[in-house]
C-alpha cells in the first residue's frame, strides 16, 4: 500500500482521468462550477476509503493533482465541493461518490440504495432538499489503468463501404446459447473470435460486425425490482470503461484480442454508443458522477427554470454536446475505442441529439459532426447515425453532412408493406430499394449513406415479423403497452406458430423475399443477427429488458432444415451481391445516363416490360415492379441485372423489357433451392416472391 502525502504534487490539466507515468498517476477532472474537488481513495476490495485528498491545483476549469508511487490498479473516486441549488441548476453534494468520467475500468457494482440521490427521496421538497448519506459503499469505484496490449501486426480490413454487409447483435446474446463456446466464455467478449461464430460470419457473407453497446451501463432500479435486467444497455455509466459483465475475466484485453482476431478474418467491427444521455436521469435521478462535478454543464437544462433537465432522449436527460468540454469528453471518448480497442466505426444512437445546438434545434454543421469529421482517426472510420429523437424537429433522415450513413427506416417500412401486399407503396418502394437518392443523394453522398435495414434489435425478429400481426410484449410487465404498435407485419393467417404447411411456406417465401430486397437494392444492407436462420422472440418487439433466452440467440436453429435453408440463402445473396457490382453501386443512379442505345443506368417496367407510365405509378392497386440496372462492360457488352417482384397475392407472368440478351436466373425467392438457369422472354414469379435476372450481351 502506498503511503498517501498530506498533500498531492500539482500534476498536469491534461490528459484528463487517471494516467500512469511510471512515477505515479496523474488526476484531472473537469467542473467549471465547484469550489473544491477531493480524490478519494480505496483499498483492493473498494469497501474501505483509505484517504482523501485535495486536487490542489485547478486550471482551465480542470483539477488535478499527481500521486507519487501510485500503480495501475488503485482504486478511487472523486468528492466535489458547491453549491447545492437546483432552482440554479447546481447540485454539488460531497457526500456522493463520484465515477470518474474518463475511468478506463471500474471495480464493483451498482447497488440501489436512496443514497445514491443528492437529495432526500421521500422528502415533501423533492430535489430542493438535501441528503447527507454518504453514496461510496453502493458505488462502482474507478482504476487505474495501464494496458500494454500488443497491436503490432493488426491491420484494419477496411472495408469499403460499397462491399459493406453489417450483422447487429448483442455480446451476450450472441454466444451465450453457442454449445462450441466453452462454457465460461459464452457471451462474453472473448466468445466473439471463437472460430464458430467467425465461420458463421465469413459463410454467410456478413464484412461488419455491429455490437450493442458494451460502454459501463446500470442496471435500471424498477427493472431490477421488477426481476428483470437492461440487457440492451442504452443506460451509460462510464463511456471509456468496458461492461464487466460481458468479461470472462478481469481484463478488458479479452476484448481486445476478440477485435484482433476479428480483423484478421476481414471482418469489422462496431461500437453502438450512447452519447445522447446517461444513466443518472431526470432532475429525480441519482448522482453517478455528471450531475455531482457538473449539472450545469454537462446537461442541457430547460432555458429559464435550470432546475429541469432537458429531455429530447426520452430518458430523462441530454447531454450538452454543445459546451466544449463535454464534446472533448465524447471526441476524446471516441478516440479511446478507435486507438486502444482498434474499433473500426461507432452507430450513434438518437444521433439527432447530438447535432442539437442548444435549444436551437439540429444543425449538420454542429460541433459534433465538425469535430469528428476533421479528425484524423475518428474522420476515418465508419460512421453512422439513428438520424432521430423525440425533440422538436427530431426525425432528420437525410439530413447529415457527408461522411455519415443513416439507418433509413423509410427502407424498413417501405419493404415490409410492398411485401405485405399494402396499396399505394409501390413508388415509395421504388425510391428505397433504388438508394433513397430523394433523400441521401446531396453534398456528393454516396449510395453508402442509407443504410438499410428490414429489422433490428428494437422490433420484430424477421421471423416475428411474418408470424405475429401484434405485438405480445407481456413478459416486460407493462401490459403490453411498450413498444411499437404499428409494425407493418402480417401473421399470413395465424397469430403465432402454426404447423400449417401452407402458411408455413409462404411466411418463408416472405421472409426471403424481405432479405433479397435488403441485399439487392442500393445501400448498405444491415441484418439482424440470427435472421438468417429464423431466430424468434415469440412476438415480442421490445425485448430491452429480457436477458434470457427470449433474446439470446438459438444456435440450434442453424442445424434444422428451415434454419440451414434460409441461412444458406443469406449466403448465397451475399454471394451475389458481391459477383455483380450493379448490386452495390457506389453511385446514385436516375435513369439520366444511357450506357447503350434505349439502355439507361436504371429503369423502371411493369409486368408486361412496358415503362411504367405516371398513371402505372399513380395506381395504388399497383403491385408489380421491375428495376433493371445496367452498364457497360470493358468488352463493350452490356450487363443488366435485373429485379422482378410480385407483391400481389397471385402469381404473375413478367416479360422481360428489351434488349435481348443472354439472361440467366441467379436468385427466387419462391425456391431458396433453385439452380441458375437460363431465361428467355418471360417468367413466372410466385405471389410474394422476387426474382433476379442478369442479363449480358451486345446492344446496337
Amino acid at each position: 500500500m502506498i503511503q498517501l502525502p498530506d498533500r498531492l504534487d500539482a500534476g498536469f490539466p491534461y490528459p484528463l482521468g487517471a494516467k500512469f507515468n511510471g512515477l505515479g498517476v496523474n488526476f484531472a477532472v473537469f467542473s467549471a462550477n465547484a469550489d473544491r474537488i477531493e480524490l478519494c481513495l480505496f483499498d483492493s476490495t473498494g469497501r474501505r476509503e483509505i484517504g482523501r485528498i485535495d486536487l490542489p491545483e485547478c486550471t482551465d476549469e480542470v483539477w488535478h493533482g499527481f500521486l507519487p508511487e501510485a500503480r495501475p490498479g488503485l482504486l478511487y473516486g472523486f468528492r466535489a465541493h458547491g453549491r447545492y441549488e437546483p432552482q440554479n441548476g447546481h447540485r454539488f453534494n460531497p457526500n456522493k461518490l463520484l465515477l470518474d468520467p474518463y475511468a478506463r475500468r471500474l471495480a464493483g457494482e451498482l447497488r440501489w440504495t436512496d443514497a445514491l440521490h443528492s437529495y432526500r427521496v421521500r422528502s415533501s421538497r423533492a430535489d430542493l432538499s438535501f441528503d447527507r448519506r454518504d453514496s461510496a459503499p453502493a458505488m462502482p469505484k474507478g482504476v487505474v489503468g495501464h494496458s500494454g496490449f500488443d497491436w503490432t501486426g493488426d491491420e484494419r480490413p477496411r472495408v469499403p463501404w460499397s462491399d459493406t454487409v453489417i450483422y447487429e447483435a448483442h455480446v451476450k446474446g450472441l454466444t451465450r446459447l453457442m454449445e462450441e463456446v466453452p462454457p465460461a466464455e459464452r457471451g462474453t467478449y472473448a466468445a466473439l473470435s471463437h472460430p464458430k461464430v467467425i465461420g458463421h460470419l465469413q459463410r454467410i457473407g456478413v464484412t461488419t460486425l455491429e455490437l450493442l453497446p458494451i460502454h459501463a451501463f446500470v442496471q435500471d432500479r424498477r427493472l431490477q425490482e421488477a426481476g428483470l435486467a437492461n440487457y440492451w444497455g442504452y443506460n451509460t455509466l462510464a463511456f471509456f470503461a468496458p461492461e464487466r459483465r460481458y468479461m470472462a475475466g478481469d481484463t478488458g484485453d479479452e476484448l481486445r484480442l476478440a477485435i484482433r482476431r476479428l480483423h484478421a478474418a476481414g471482418i469489422e467491427v462496431i461500437l453502438d454508443v450512447v452519447y445522447n444521455h446517461t444513466a443518472e436521469g431526470s432532475e429525480l435521478g441519482p448522482t453517478f458522477n455528471f450531475r455531482g462535478l457538473d449539472n450545469a454543464v454537462y446537461y442541457r437544462l430547460v432555458e429559464g427554470d435550470p432546475r429541469y433537465c432537458v429531455n429530447d432522449t426520452g430518458t430523462g436527460n441530454t447531454l450538452n454536446l454543445s459546451h466544449p468540454r463535454v464534446l472533448q469528453m465524447v471526441a476524446d471518448s471516441l478516440r479511446h475505442w478507435a486507438e486502444s480497442y482498434h474499433v473500426d466505426g461507432f452507430r450513434f444512437d438518437l444521433g439527432v441529439t447530438l447535432g442539437r445546438d442548444g435549444n436551437n434545434g439540429f444543425d449538420p454543421r454542429s460541433g459534433f459532426f465538425d469535430v469528428l469529421r476533421q479528425d484524423p482517426v475518428l474522420g476515418q472510420l465508419k460512421l453512422i447515425s439513428e438520424p432521430w429523437d423525440i425533440g422538436p424537429g427530431g426525425y432528420q433522415l437525410g439530413n447529415h453532412p457527408p461522411g455519415f450513413a443513416e439507418w433509413n427506416d423509410r427502407f424498413r417500412d417501405a419493404t415490409r408493406r410492398f411485401w405485405r401486399g399494402d396499396s399505394g407503396v409501390r413508388p415509395e418502394f421504388a425510391s428505397r430499394i433504388a438508394g433513397s437518392a430523394d433523400l441521401f443523394d446531396r453534398r456528393a453522398r454516396r449510395t453508402w449513406a442509407s443504410v438499410n435495414f428490414v429489422t433490428a434489435h428494437d422490433g420484430f425478429t424477421l421471423a416475428d415479423l411474418v408470424s405475429y400481426a401484434e405485438k405480445h410484449n407481456d413478459a416486460n410487465g407493462e401490459d403490453n403497452r411498450d413498444g411499437h404498435s404499428d409494425n407493418h407485419s402480417a401473421n399470413w393467417g395465424h397469430e403465432g406458430p402454426i404447423d400449417d404447411p401452407a402458411i408455413t411456406e409462404l411466411r418463408a417465401r416472405v421472409s426471403r423475399s424481405m432479405l433479397t430486397t435488403l441485399f439487392f437494392s442500393l445501400g448498405t444492407p444491415m441484418l439482424l443477427g440470427g435472421d438468417e436462420f429464423g431466430r424468434t422472440q415469440r412476438g415480442n418487439n421490445n425485448a430491452y429488458c429480457q436477458d434470457n433466452e427470449l433474446s439470446w440467440i438459438d444456435w440450434s436453429q442453424v442445424d434444422t432444415a428451415e434454419g440451414h435453408s434460409l441461412s444458406d440463402f443469406v449466403r448465397r445473396l451475399t454471394a451475389a451481391r458481391r459477383h455483380y457490382p450493379l448490386l452495390r453501386a457506389r453511385k446514385f443512379l436516375h435513369g439520366e445516363v444511357e450506357v447503350a442505345p434505349g439502355v439507361l443506368d436504371i429503369d423502371w417496367f411493369d409486368e408486361r416490360g412496358e415503362h411504367l407510365s405516371e398513371g402505372d405509378w399513380n395506381n395504388s392497386e399497383g403491385r408489380a415492379l421491375a428495376m433493371r440496372r445496367a452498364r457497360l462492360l470493358p468488352d463493350g457488352q452490356v450487363e443488366v441485372v435485373t429485379m422482378l417482384m410480385n407483391g400481389a397475392e397471385v402469381p404473375l407472368d413478367f416479360h422481360l423489357p428489351p434488349p435481348v440478351l443472354e439472361r440467366r436466373l441467379i436468385i427466387d425467392s419462391a425456391d431458396p433451392n433453385a439452380p441458375e438457369r437460363e431465361v428467355v422472354e418471360s417468367v413466372t414469379v410466385q405471389d410474394r416472391a422476387v426474382m433476379l435476372i442478369v442479363g449480358t450481351g451486345k446492344v446496337s
